[in-house]
């Protein structure tokens, strides 16, 4: 049997793995650091899993891939165990305080660069702090500080039980903090005081146990809100519903006073809006059993209200979402249902990502929006990450999945995509430039775009192959915001104007907000047009609350308005605004929300609502090469001749390969709807001989009650070089209604 090695290139000594499409540039890189360095030196020799002594600390495994960090050179971080004062931490490290990073308990503190190691060293040898950490940033991620947290989670091999796992921690000062639930055989680790080496070198080293699959440092990044606030906006909410007007184009409107006559939303559906801060005592969110179960993961309590002077951009969301009819200022999409109002920390890593999701599941949520991603021009989902967002869209909503719903951007870039960068400000990003949203492409989540009240594209609005649908907003300037420079415009700039009105909402109360009144006028981006789409899936859980998360997403993209930009992208030159011959489009997805339609779709749409008949059965024999490193894969086919919806399903498979933790296997209906039936979770295992069925595998429920005629497709990726392997074959069993 291979191991790791196997998929290991050692050049002069210096190792690589070879698993991300910038390979060439990434190798580049790398070989002039070895051309400039000793090979008789020591500090190459490579360790078990390839990463040379000298690269330990500077290499991190995170979505599968390897990310190359540098250190920031005169920034250290320290975490304390004790009650001590900021005043004596800087007195006692040489350093000058900067901030709290909330969530992680860590104190950012910034120190000539001469006097870093000997601050730190101070840090690491005070009994009053737990830990320290340098302070990083991503090559290739611009201005992008990352901060190093204390756990680390490791993915053992399914043959490891617990008296190894524990045997192992201990050897490198690891204490046991939690299971990571829906990743067999996963656990977060603290390191602790006795651990000789930081959380990056341990997890390299971990990488190289025969007996660990993955292992992942939590890292700490910057959050972004996904915002446009510049624009001049009109006094109304057009995009509820309009009869046409100035720089109004016919439908672009989402439908919603019919859809309001069928259903105005109950408050057994709860849509929790995941942001900055909510101003709850707007009279728009006020109401009996309006708001539920809030939570400040900023503050520690559960009061997420402003506490800064600067715009509140989750009560302007929320307030498109589910503002209360009172008589008074506007009316959400979904003024009836719930609120749960859940305050972020303003940084990501993988406790607050748990927490979120984790909440909104335990506390009843049915639609979960994100206005806001990551501050990174590529950033990849942690294995943590991932698992939260599955468990919420597979286990919220007692099995029927939560509705999760993120904004695309602002940048008119993809969200998972190269660019050729020039022009920014300070260079800030420049050259070759590949952009990933990790939250957009995450394939339990609904991406949604931005189109503009004429039905155009929005000129900042994020594209890409994952965006589900589109959504009324503004038109404004691409950009995106950085830690380092605050927001900024994406290049090269647009010099023609950009024709739309924008979108009116709730703001804070009195002058704190995006304008002086109770109301904005100045609100806009992917960040309002994301509630637009979670009020009409509260609509529609509303009227049918029976509905899978795959159901709700399939009729919001099955009921869309087709609308078409035939325009040439005003920055980049593009033109993706028609639709494939699957119905999708880069830039609308599916098209336009349509509340009216996604409604009465899912009036007439109730789960298990026929009695299974019969069983169908097809089995594809054609063995198939499965390509290496590509991203297309091999697609195999089943046809189904018989009419009637998918009452249940299960799927056998049948694989070789070298390394079968390469391998990502999804599972694709004749309606192009796809569900991962299998990640990147398999080890070392050389052959796969299994079955997915809906209760083994939840997120098969996504396909259930839609029609069984037409081709399903087998869809299996091989994510990195060298290892290969063949379907053998595979079977699908269908129960089909009447």
């Amino acid at each position: 049997m291979k191991t790791k090695q196997s998929r290991i290139l050692t050049v002069y000594g210096f190792r690589l793995k070879i698993q991300s499409i910038e390979f060439p540039q990434r190798l580049q890189s790398l070989l002039l650091a070895v051309m400039n360095t000793n090979a008789n030196n020591p500090s190459n020799l490579t360790n078990a899993n390839g990463v040379p002594n000298r690269s330990l600390g500077m290499i991190i495994q995170r979505g599968g891939e390897e990310l190359i960090l540098e250190k920031i050179p005169d920034r250290f971080t320290v975490r304390t165990n004790s009650n001590i004062s900021l005043k004596d931490l800087t007195q006692s490290f040489l350093g000058n305080w900067r901030s709290t990073i909330p969530t992680s308990g860590l104190e950012l503190f910034r120190v000539a660069p001469s006097g870093l190691e000997t601050a730190m060293s101070q840090a690491r040898n005070s009994q009053n702090v737990a830990f320290a950490s340098h302070v990083y940033q991503i090559k290739g991620n611009p201005e992008n500080k990352v901060y190093l947290g204390d756990q680390i989670t490791i993915e053992f091999a399914s043959w490891v039980d617990s008296a190894r796992i524990n045997a192992i921690a201990a050897k490198f000062g690891l204490i046991l903090y939690k299971e990571i639930d829906g990743l067999p055989n996963t656990f977060a680790f603290k390191v602790g005081k006795q651990a000789t080496q930081n959380p990056i070198k341990i997890a390299n080293k971990l990488q190289g146990l025969s007996e660990v699959v993955a292992s992942e440092p939590n890292i700490i990044i910057h959050q972004e809100s996904y915002y446009k606030p510049r624009d001049p906006l009109y006094f109304q909410q057009w995009y509820l519903n309009h009869n046409g007007g100035n720089q109004l184009a016919y439908g672009s409107h989402i439908s919603v006073e019919k859809a309001w006559d069928i259903n105005r939303g109950v408050r057994s559906v709860t849509v929790a809006v995941v942001d900055d801060s909510f101003d709850l005592n707007h009279p728009d969110f006020m109401g009996s059993g309006k708001i539920v179960a809030p939570l400040d993961l900023k503050d520690k309590d559960f009061l997420p209200i402003p506490t800064e002077k600067q715009p509140s951009h989750g009560t302007a969301c929320a307030g498109i979402a589910i503002a209360e009819e009172n008589g008074t200022g506007i009316a959400g999409i979904a003024p009836g249902c719930a609120f749960m109002p859940i305050r972020t920390s303003g940084f990501l890593d993988d406790e607050s990502i748990e927490a979120i999701f984790d909440w909104a599941v335990e506390n009843g949520a049915s639609v979960i929006s994100c206005s806001w991603g990551a501050s990174a021009v590529y950033f990849p989902l942690s294995l943590r990450q991932r698992a939260a967002i599955t468990r919420a869209a597979t286990k919220g909503r007692n099995g029927k999945g939560c509705v999760i719903l993120f904004a695309a951007g602002n940048a008119n870039r993809p969200i998972n995509g190269t660019v050729y960068e020039r022009g920014w400000a300070k260079n800030i990003v420049k050259g070759k430039t590949r952009w990933l949203s990790g939250f957009a492409i995450h394939p339990d989540v609904i991406t949604v775009s931005a189109s503009t009240s004429l039905n155009k594209k929005a000129a900042y609005s994020n594209w890409g192959t994952n965006i589900s649908v589109c959504a009324p907003s503004n038109n404004a300037q691409p950009g995106m915001w950085f830690a380092q420079t605050g927001f900024i415009y994406s290049q090269p700039s647009i010099a023609k104007s950009l024709p739309g009105r924008g979108m009116f909402t709730t703001d804070q109360l009195g002058a704190a907000g995006y304008s002086k009144g109770d109301f904005t006028p100045y609100f806009g981006g992917t960040s309002s047009a994301t509630p637009v789409v979670a009020g009409v899936a509260a609509l529609v859980l509303s009227v049918n609350p029976d509905l899978t998360v795959g159901q709700v997403k399939r009729i919001l993209e099955e009921t869309a308005d087709k609308i078409v930009d035939l325009d040439t992208d005003a920055q980049l030159g593009l033109r993706y605004g028609s639709y494939d011959e699957n119905g999708h489009s880069k830039w609308f997805g599916y098209g336009k929300v349509n509340a009216l339609s996604a409604v009465k779709a899912a009036q007439k749409l109730t789960e298990n609502s026929a009695v299974a008949t019969r069983i169908i059965e097809g089995r594809n024999n054609s063995v198939s090469s499965i390509p290496d490193n590509d991203k297309q894969g091999i697609k195999s086919g089943i046809v189904i001749s018989d009419f009637g919806n998918v009452g249940d399903i299960q799927v056998n498979v049948n694989i070789t390969h070298e390394f079968l933790s390469d391998l990502e296997i999804y599972l694709i209906a004749p309606n192009n709807q796809r569900v991962l039936l299998q990640s990147r979770t398999l080890g070392r295992r050389q052959d796969l001989l299994t079955t997915y069925s809906v209760q083994t595998h939840p997120v098969l429920k996504n396909l259930l009650n839609q029609s069984a005629k037409g081709n399903w497709q087998l869809w299996i990726i091989d994510t990195a070089p060298q290892d290969v392997g063949k379907l053998k074959n595979w079977e699908l069993a269908l129960s089909i209604n009447n």
